[in-house]
């Protein structure tokens, strides 16, 4: 079925904005709230937010296969059930509705009044049910750099990265949307020089630059996905930031990996960009030497060329961006990391997410943390109020934004944006 809504050609009624990350050609979805209080799912086109859940009951969907309560729901998650044939349709049909040639809607005044409205006056809300959340530390660049400063030069890759998409187990119950604060965590740590950890607050309290997608229902128990047909069960992608606290992390991580100094928090960017709308900008991943094991090959181009940036921001002060990478950088693609997730028969559901884990770039303004942009808190970041940063402080603002670009369109995701708390005190 061909993608009619990526038609480069195609100019919306409603108005975009110059440089805007949502054109006609994006169609992205998620979910919020009305300004009547009314939760829905929907689509963006500019700086208006459309009420599909409006669209669907009002017979904007008709001739396409969807339950009558499809898009009324608080979760995209049904809908990713139905796979990729629906999404494909339901996305062609949204960009034939807004056309600036059709005058279906266009030209309904009442209609337009019920469905579209602008993005100032919608909630955001978190646009999937996620089961279960994997993040997976596929990028080469991180993952030396993180070896590194921990381990002799030679050493900075383990013997097994090269071989496999590493990842873990998070915690889905602390994904949060784009605008929810996050506490600075507590936790033990061992004060440098000392053999006794103490209780207190993180003092390194760090971001980690990430994409995730989100999959629909993959397969049975026991079965595996091959890497050729991975991508059918990918949704879309968010950004997504994944807190970190480092002198947690440094206590705890050994022998087990990643615990408390990770899932205290992590946040996502609220509107949820499909595989279709990024199939212009796919590009070639890095060299893979030595070859993967035959599961895990793969031709051709599985990257994306997305432009990612950070930007740190003090209260009452501007905004500086601190690091600009991109995700074509990723050693693993987002297909191979699903083929090996399924590869020993785990279950991988509707509304699962999968972060790439840090993306960083080969050079050190490119580096997709703190821990690596101040080299462990070695060399601080000066901010553009005059204060200067080893990791991060309460009251700064972490903002993510990440978007695509070629000569003839602009596809972006928004951005994920959150401000750092002190801890959590009950009253």
């Amino acid at each position: 079925m061909p993608i009619s809504a990526n038609n480069t050609n195609r100019k919306s009624w409603i108005n975009v904005p110059e440089d805007s990350d949502f054109p006609i050609q994006n169609i992205p979805f998620g979910v919020f709230i009305t300004k009547d209080d009314v939760i829905t799912i929907g689509t963006r086109i500019g700086n208006s937010a459309i009420d599909m859940g409006a669209l669907q009951q009002l017979n904007y969907f008709e001739g396409i296969e969807l339950t009558d309560d499809m898009f009324t729901q608080d979760t995209l998650n049904d809908f990713i059930s139905d796979g990729k044939k629906t999404w494909r349709l339901v996305r062609n049909r949204l960009a034939e509705l807004f056309d600036e040639t059709n005058p279906e809607l266009q030209d309904n005044k009442e209609h337009r009044e019920i469905i579209i409205f602008d993005i100032k006056d919608v909630e955001m809300q978190l646009p999937v049910l996620i089961g279960d959340f994997t993040d997976f530390y596929s990028n080469k660049n991180h993952a030396t750099n993180i070896g590194k400063m921990f381990r002799e030069t030679e050493d900075a890759l383990l013997p097994n990265w090269l071989h496999i998409p590493l990842g873990y187990h998070g915690r889905s119950s602390s994904i949060i949307p784009s605008g929810v604060p996050v506490h600075r965590p507590m936790g033990q740590t061992l004060p440098k020089g000392e053999t006794t950890p103490v209780f207190g607050t993180s003092r390194s309290v760090d971001f980690e630059l990430e994409t995730a997608f989100i999959t629909t229902d993959t397969n049975i128990m026991g079965e595996n996905i091959p890497v050729t047909e991975t991508e059918d069960y990918i949704f879309g992608m968010v950004l997504m930031n994944d807190w970190s606290a480092r002198d947690i992390q440094k206590w705890e991580f050994e022998p087990l990996g990643p615990f408390l100094a990770k899932n205290f928090a992590t946040s996502i960017s609220p509107w949820i960009i499909t595989l279709d709308a990024l199939e212009p900008f796919r590009t070639k991943g890095p060299k893979q030497d030595p070859a993967p094991f035959p599961y895990l090959q793969q031709k051709g181009k599985h990257n994306f060329d997305i432009n990612l940036e950070v930007a740190i921001q003090p209260e009452e002060a501007v905004e500086t961006i601190v690091t600009q990478s991109n995700c074509k950088h990723m050693y693993w693609s987002m297909s191979q990391q699903l083929a090996h997730h399924t590869s020993n028969g785990c279950r991988v559901n509707s509304g699962d997410m999968m972060g790439s884990g840090t993306i960083s770039g080969p050079t050190p303004d490119s580096f997709g943390s703190m821990l690596e942009l101040t080299w462990g808190g070695k060399n601080p970041i000066k901010l553009n109020d005059g204060t200067e940063r080893k990791f991060l402080n309460d009251g700064d603002t972490v903002i993510m934004r990440g978007y695509c670009k070629n000569n003839e369109i602009r596809i972006g995701f928004g951005e994920v944006s959150s401000k750092l708390l002190p801890p959590f005190v009950r009253k």
